[in-house]
């Protein structure tokens, strides 16, 4: 036989039982169907929240002082001048590249005090990359004449009874050892999104901050966004290739790792689910293979007595098996990418209190989804790798064949 006619020849025998074909061709369409809108659901939120999430603290990355890491000490800093910082803002899908100050202080007002988490921002750049300002619940965010003003937590400010203009003192260690103390006025209430944070964190200008610490044209870390999360390993490479070893480039997983874990774990069970759901749908295209291998022992006995090679017999056993998989495949693309693509476009509403307490961490109520490619290719992988481990069935089979009893029937 020729290749031509040998393919030709598998794709008929396929259809040779068509209500058999298009029900395991089926099966494999809701399979991909199912699991594709399962992993693209959890891929389009896990960006949107990590989005969302590393604007408010970690970004994508930051660069450090190598040791800062390691005990969060305000000794270990950074320049905050545009010419520290302009060797890497040229890099390919870098978006965003804003000093802060980081660091923990005692918080004061009245008979209570507090530890409180102290982040120098500059004012103009902070907003326009995590919409602070969009968070002031009561009050006015940071001017540019600002030098005794502080934004606080709305949480913090329930625990110290605080109102806008009201005074706030914190108290700490700065730069190099000397007493960091200030006094400051309310200038306004956040509502920040993580309450464990809204409960401790106090906003300052950078200057200000710079002047509380007494830290000069110096920071803790230089806070890195690209234009998404996929592109942060490359990201990563051009920032540590560029600024040297005197600079460590931490990611958001290395700086938030319970973030991380949260989003692994939640993928792992996605990823089980997916499994589940294909090894269900492996045992019923193994067995329509099992039969399309086992009704027709006397048809391979003729052949083969025919002079027809093993090898040959057993190619176009596979090739029926692989066009059976690549019909479900066809069929599922068919049906699954354009549903993929408009919920891409309108993502799902969320209603309710899931809605209202999104909408009070300034995020939007949906569910996104995401059309990355390696999501389809992997599915289509996992398919193939299952026509693959069915055919080994047809291929021993008829390697073991007997041709006097297959003849017999």
């Amino acid at each position: 036989m020729t290749p031509l006619f040998t393919i030709k020849l598998a794709w008929r025998n396929i259809w040779r039982q068509k209500r058999r074909t298009l029900i395991t061709a089926s099966a494999i369409a809701a399979a991909m169907l199912l699991s594709l809108f399962i992993r693209s659901m959890q891929e389009g939120s896990y960006a949107l929240n990590l989005d969302n999430a590393t604007r408010f603290y970690s970004g994508y990355l930051q660069l450090q002082h190598p040791e800062f890491s390691e005990n969060q000490s305000i000794d270990k800093l950074l320049p905050s001048t545009e010419e520290f910082v302009g060797e890497i803002r040229g890099i390919e899908g870098l978006t965003t590249a804003v000093p802060r100050i980081e660091s923990f202080a005692l918080g004061a007002a009245g008979e209570k005090s507090k530890g409180v988490i102290v982040m120098g921002v500059d004012p103009g750049g902070e907003d326009a990359y995590s919409g602070l300002a969009a968070r002031v619940k009561e009050g006015r965010y940071f001017q540019r004449d600002d030098e005794e003003s502080v934004l606080i937590g709305g949480r913090l400010a329930t625990y110290f009874g605080l109102a806008v203009g009201d005074k706030f003192i914190l108290y700490g260690q700065g730069y190099h050892g000397v007493t960091a103390a200030g006094l400051y006025h309310v200038a306004g209430v956040l509502n920040y999104p993580n309450q464990q944070m809204d409960s401790r964190i106090v906003y300052l200008p950078l200057k200000t901050a710079q002047n509380l610490y007494n830290t000069g044209e110096q920071v803790t870390a230089w806070v890195l966004h690209g234009e998404n999360v996929k592109g942060i390993p490359a990201l990563e490479e051009a920032a540590r290739s560029r600024m040297g070893e005197g600079v460590k480039v931490r990611n958001w997983a290395d700086i938030s790792p319970e973030l991380a874990q949260t989003i692994g774990l939640d993928r792992a069970s996605g990823q089980f689910l997916v499994l589940v759901l294909y090894i269900v749908v492996g045992f019923g295209l193994f067995a329509t293979i099992v039969m399309m291998t086992l009704e027709r022992q006397r048809e391979f006995g003729v052949m083969l007595a025919t002079g027809l090679v093993r090898s040959k017999l057993q190619l176009l056993l596979v090739l029926e098996a692989l066009f059976l998989g690549v019909t479900g495949i066809a069929l599922g693309m068919a049906v699954t990418w354009p549903l993929l693509l408009w919920f891409y476009f309108n993502p799902i509403p969320l209603t309710g209190d899931i809605a209202l307490m999104m909408e009070e961490m300034g995020w939007e109520p949906i569910i996104p989804f995401s059309l990355a490619p390696e999501l389809f290719g992997a599915q289509i992988l996992i398919v193939l790798a299952i026509l693959a481990l069915c055919s080994l069935y047809p291929l021993i089979r008829i390697g073991r064949l007997r041709v006097v009893t297959a003849l017999k029937g």
